[in-house]
């Protein structure tokens, strides 16, 4: 009989658990009010800040403000189909995405759903959207460099591998471009590109990604898009979608990444809408106390990792778009002082001709010479000092004084070194090529070619040296030295096509 008994007993044990087991539990909370990617919800007490929700539809938010008898959501996706008073699900998880290799290639929106009209991605990683940046002993200093094959920048304002590069000027100066010159110029340099598209118009996107698909570069770009069109909290989350993609290639694959943040003014002005939706106190410019952490969380996960780590790298080049240039606003100075230098592009230069537009007065790189090979810091050492003397004596003639010999001399080699760093759209150089044309005129060698054909000489001589001395432009681009015979050669090569051309 006893053992009967206990028998009886051990099953229904077994029985009890397996019912618990087999348990849903959940919390399930109301959604009582719900209107431009907002919901207020009533219910969910247990709720943790920032805990990913569900709702009906199988639509995703997520919890940001927590009161005392209701919680404040953000809506993520389709929000037209939340209704009030339906139910909402808590997960007791955070916000993650699909990623890995097979995001390469493809246009997503910020939850990593393709919206490029292709198959479905299905991938075996996720990683939250949110993650703590690499410590001081994860990190190693800057010192590769990542080449944007623009002169002006890889000569004066070099970027290193894990540095994060800012890019601001007003509207309509050539901030993209330069962005997508990068992207571009990293072909056949194992780097993986993130585009992040925040409040562009569709057909700017679509413009992008074609000029993109032209050059080869989708081979090894992920495209990350919230329009204008999308909702304010599809246009927060897009950053950091993107960083966690570049992420993982650099944490998982040990690989270089580079992101662009396109533009992070649209991405403030979209989490100021859903802060003062979501009655959070506004300061200045109307933006919430924490607009400052939202950019630095973001841009400090880039890094250049330990070798223990692997040595992968996330180089970041946020955008920031200022208003009749003024630097000081708000947003502006916040990402200046969060990044490791800025790319100043000046309307005036722009419509001036001079493209880029970079102001290399107030343009700085905080890594400086540490990311720049050899050859291109042994010919523009004094590039910088010069252009900077040369706008001051510029501003001192225009007054109608009369200028010495040497400042003439000086003026006139500083036009045409101007002249020289022009360069057209969606045409970046190697690094041999920049090093030659740049040795070109700071060694004195066009100073009898004509201010105005200055430009039209540079990239005849770099088709010509390609073709009757290969050896001098590889040879750069291969060992990054200039030595003294090799800058002979290339003096004597350069005469030399001078006399063809006369």
């Amino acid at each position: 009989m006893k053992s009967n008994i206990s028998e009886i007993s051990s099953i229904l044990k077994q029985e009890i658990t397996r019912y618990k087991n087999k348990l849903d539990v959940s919390s399930v909370g109301r959604v009582v009010e719900v209107g431009d990617g907002i919901a207020r919800i009533y219910g969910l007490d247990n709720a943790m800040s920032s805990e990913m929700l569900r709702f009906e539809n199988d639509v995703r938010g997520e919890v940001f403000n927590l009161e005392e008898d209701s919680i404040g959501a953000v809506i993520y996706g389709d929000c037209t189909s939340v209704k009030g008073g339906s139910d909402v699900y808590a997960t007791g998880q955070l916000l993650s995405v699909p990623v890995g290799p097979e995001l390469i290639g493809r246009i997503v929106n910020p939850l990593c759903e393709p919206i490029d009209g292709k198959a479905p991605i299905t991938s075996a990683s996720r990683r939250f959207i949110e993650s703590e940046a690499p410590n001081i002993s994860e990190r190693q200093p800057v010192k590769q460099p990542l080449q944007t094959g623009i002169k002006s920048i890889d000569s004066m304002i070099p970027i290193g591998r894990g540095q994060r590069e800012l890019i601001i000027g007003d509207r309509k100066t050539g901030k993209t471009a330069i962005a997508v010159d990068a992207i571009i110029n990293q072909k056949g340099q194992n780097v993986i590109c993130v585009y992040v598209a925040i409040g562009q118009k569709d057909s700017t996107v679509a413009e992008i990604v074609e000029t993109l698909r032209r050059h080869g570069a989708m081979d090894y770009t992920v495209v990350v898009a919230a329009a204008a069109a999308d909702s304010a909290p599809m246009q927060y989350i897009a950053p950091y979608a993107g960083c966690a993609i570049a992420e993982h290639f650099m944490y998982e694959q040990h690989r270089d990444t580079l992101c662009i943040y396109d533009d992070l003014s649209k991405h403030a002005v979209a989490y100021r809408q859903l802060s003062l939706l979501l009655r959070r106190p506004p300061g200045r410019e109307a933006y919430p106390g924490d607009i400052f952490y939202l950019h630095s969380r973001l841009l400090e996960r880039s890094a250049k990792l330990s070798d223990a780590l692997g040595g992968g790298s996330l180089t970041a080049l946020p955008i920031v778009e200022t208003l009749e240039g003024q630097v000081s606003a708000y947003i502006p100075t916040n990402v200046i002082s969060i990044t490791d230098g800025q790319i100043y592009l000046q309307k005036d230069l722009f419509h001036a001709g001079i493209r880029p537009a970079i102001d290399v007065g107030i343009s700085v790189s905080r890594v400086g010479g540490n990311a720049q090979v050899a050859a291109m810091k042994r010919v523009a050492a004094k590039l910088r000092l010069d252009l900077a003397s040369y706008n001051e004596l510029l501003n001192f003639a225009r007054l109608g004084t009369e200028l010495d010999v040497t400042a003439q001399a000086q003026l006139d080699r500083g036009a045409r070194m101007v002249e020289l760093l022009k360069q057209p759209q969606f045409a970046p150089m190697t690094v041999g090529e920049q090093v030659v044309t740049i040795f070109a005129g700071s060694a004195g060698l066009l100073d009898d070619i004509p201010v105005n054909k200055v430009n039209e000489f540079g990239v005849p001589l770099i088709q010509w040296l390609t073709k009757e001395y290969p050896a001098f432009i590889t040879e750069i681009n291969t060992t990054g030295k200039l030595s003294d015979e090799l800058s002979a050669n290339i003096a004597a090569a350069i005469k030399k096509f001078k006399e063809t051309k006369k």
